[in-house]
């Protein structure tokens, strides 16, 4: 008897998740708290270079402003990995809500076989072109040769990051939540030791920071793979799934579609950001503008873990037709995000001198930093509307709703306020700080507004007729 009960323990710990079963809270919970954790660990890959490189001797604050004219492409790496890696997942979420195991592997082979494509495409092509794209992004003489080194060997390892962010959706997708999360911790404690050793010990600054950041996603990526083909794997990664198929293809692109299209649009909004800052304030300002989206990249963290978490829970339930439990995803998630993201706000009002510290504390960058910071998140918790509509749209399989509203906030309204804003009434740089606030507002409320409109309530009446 008991060795028969120790046989179903150990076969129910290889078994994907039944998101149709049990409190959909906690099922969202249980993906969301490992998630939250791993989101938070991974933005510690770039925060924590940050961090050290902002405390190099006599030249930390270039070094600083040099590394954040690199987001911008660093966004269109993370916008790739969406589309093929966020792409996939909700699919998969699907395909194993209709029982359709077979279809949902190979979903997770060509995702797989896309990342490695057009990783090693963008990585040739981002390193042809990176010294015009980084003086067109707002690089400085004094800047260039600081992001050009990190730049450099950081997109060695884009395939790295590709396919250990990319593939890690499907580990989650599972209802394998706490692997998912040592996915990302693994690199993140590797990058953690490794960081201090080559900047301070080996005396290699920005360049050290790049190489232990690579070797970090490295092992992450590693990790990824050996779990989707081994044992513990609910659905196994397999090599005859990864041949293409143009119908299968395409589903998978205009599923992550959104997420490619938030990247993409959040490097766009960088590029306009650093250029406009650098017109109208210099180097300094560029520099105080890659502090406050470290500070952005580390609060969101968790909305981003629970929105992905609730993800593929919904996708599951909306599969089985269980549209009932849709809607208390819906609602747990967005009212999760909001109730967050207020708290949030409250701690960036009331310590900004302490946030930005924690990656310079030169007393120009202090004084500068602090009042731009409480007009950039101000009315924070707007974002979380956005991140809660879009998460709904593309759990369920509705990408263009999702595409358009990433669109609407940056590309719409973000762009032309960051140009317009500092040419009225003379507000120069807080014109740029000014247009994330009202992007927020404007587009969080029209995304979650819609989504209500069109998801929401529709399910509900689905859910009356069955």
């Amino acid at each position: 008897m008991m060795r028969q009960r120790m046989k179903e323990t150990a076969g129910s710990a290889v078994q994907a998740t039944d998101f149709g079963k049990g409190s959909v809270a906690r099922n969202i919970m249980n993906l969301a708290v490992p998630m939250m954790l791993a989101q938070l660990v991974n933005v510690l890959y770039n925060v924590v270079d940050r961090m050290y490189i902002g405390r190099i001797p006599g030249e930390g604050k270039l070094a600083l402003t040099g590394l954040g004219l690199t987001f911008p492409i660093l966004s269109i790496v993370t916008a790739f990995t969406n589309l093929f890696g966020q792409g996939g997942a909700p699919l998969f979420s699907i395909e194993r809500g209709r029982k359709n195991e077979e279809e949902a592997g190979k979903i997770m082979g060509n995702s797989l076989t896309l990342l490695l494509i057009s990783g090693a495409v963008l990585t040739l092509v981002c390193l042809v072109l990176k010294k015009p794209m980084l003086y067109l992004f707002g690089a400085s003489d004094a800047t260039f040769p600081y992001a050009d080194t990190y730049l450099t060997i950081y997109l060695c390892g884009s395939i790295f990051v590709m396919v250990g962010l990319g593939m890690n959706g499907f580990i989650n997708s599972q209802g394998f939540g706490k692997t998912g999360m040592l996915t990302v911790m693994i690199g993140a404690v590797i990058n953690l030791v490794l960081d201090p050793v080559f900047i301070f010990v080996f005396h290699l600054g920005v360049k050290g920071a790049a190489i232990a950041t690579v070797i970090s996603q490295g092992v992450s990526a590693l990790w990824v793979l050996w779990f989707l083909t081994g044992k513990k794997a609910g659905l196994k990664l397999r090599l005859s799934a990864m041949r293409l198929k143009w119908e299968r293809v395409k589903n998978i692109t205009v599923m992550g579609l959104s997420g490619f299209m938030m990247a993409i649009t959040n490097s766009l909004v960088q590029i306009f950001c650093n250029s406009t800052l650098q017109r109208y304030g210099g180097d300094d300002y560029v520099g105080v503008m890659t502090i406050l989206q470290s500070v952005r990249d580390v609060l969101m963290m968790p909305v981003n873990g629970l929105t992905n978490a609730a993800q593929p829970v919904m996708g599951f339930n909306y599969g089985a037709r269980k549209y009932q439990r849709v809607c208390k995803g819906i609602r747990f998630s967005s009212a999760a995000c909001v109730i967050y993201t207020v708290a949030a706000w409250g701690v960036i009002w009331l310590f900004p001198e302490f946030l930005i510290r924690i990656f310079n504390s030169d007393a120009q960058m202090l004084a500068l930093g602090v009042p731009s910071m409480h007009v950039y998140f101000f009315g924070f918790f707007m974002m979380s509307l956005q991140f809660a509509g879009q998460s709904v749209f593309v759990g369920l399989g509705r990408p263009k709703q999702a595409v358009f509203f990433s669109l609407l906030r940056k590309v719409v309204i973000v762009v032309p306020l960051t140009l317009l804003l500092p040419m009225v009434g003379g507000l120069g740089t807080t014109g740029v700080f000014l247009a994330e606030p009202i992007s927020n507002f404007a587009g969080g409320l029209a995304c979650y507004l819609t989504m209500l409109w069109l998801v929401y309530r529709p399910l509900r009446k689905m859910q009356d007729e069955l």
